[in-house]
């Protein structure tokens, strides 16, 4: 039997990404989303018109989306309730957002130079996508909320190991995403570390990850 709950959040399950950009005066913005998804050479990115990223991407457009692994949770649960914008909106103050200038030290990620595009890499990110902005959308009802982002992926760095030898392809085996569902993390199935996103929005889910 179906019922009909009214769910306030819908993010069934979508792959975690780590979006490098550039703020305005040249140092690089690294904010963690999960709303992406691909097609073809194309990807589309879903961010709040509040956010520092959502800024960036339309000044200078482009980005880097950086792919963690599961095993990378800790580091993206370190900038979960980070902003790179100095004005914290009061309702991310109350979720228990701060204002992080240095996101890349903060998640303990390194900046890697980027070949076509200006925002860096995060070198330990099995999969880096660098992407020019192809075209915005207003997103959201009633009102616009939010913008859809679309981008054209102009290179892909994958570690080799995840690669299928004298192939073209990620082995589907190997590659192991981190995922968000719900605002908590999960990889292999597994709900794999406790989040700070989930407590931020009040979520009733009480789940204690595979680790503990």
């Amino acid at each position: 039997m179906h019922v009909v709950p009214g769910l306030k959040v819908l993010y069934f399950g979508t792959p975690v990404v780590l979006v490098s950009t550039l703020n305005e005066d040249g140092t690089a913005n690294l904010a963690p989303i999960s709303s992406a998804w691909w097609l073809g050479q194309s990807c589309m990115l879903g961010l709040g018109n509040k956010a520092q990223t959502t800024a960036n991407l339309r000044r200078e457009g482009e980005c880097v989306l950086n792919l963690p692994s599961s095993a990378m949770v800790d580091a993206v649960d370190r900038i979960a309730l980070t902003t790179g914008k100095p004005a914290v909106p009061d309702y991310k103050v109350a979720q228990g957002y701060r204002y992080e200038p240095d996101k890349f030290p903060t998640a303990g990620l390194t900046e890697q130079a980027s070949d076509l595009v200006r925002a860096p890499r995060a070198a330990e990110c099995p999969v880096q996508l660098e992407c020019r902005v192809v075209s915005a959308h207003p997103f959201g009802v009633p009102e616009p909320h939010a913008t859809a982002f679309q981008v054209e992926v102009l290179r892909a760095h994958v570690e080799e190991e995840l690669v299928i030898p004298g192939t073209h392809y990620v082995d589907p085996l190997g590659w192991d995403p981190l995922i968000m569902k719900f605002c908590e993390f999960f990889g292999g199935g597994q709900n794999v570390h406790p989040s700070r996103l989930a407590e931020g929005w009040n979520m009733p889910h009480g789940l204690r990850s595979a680790a503990a």
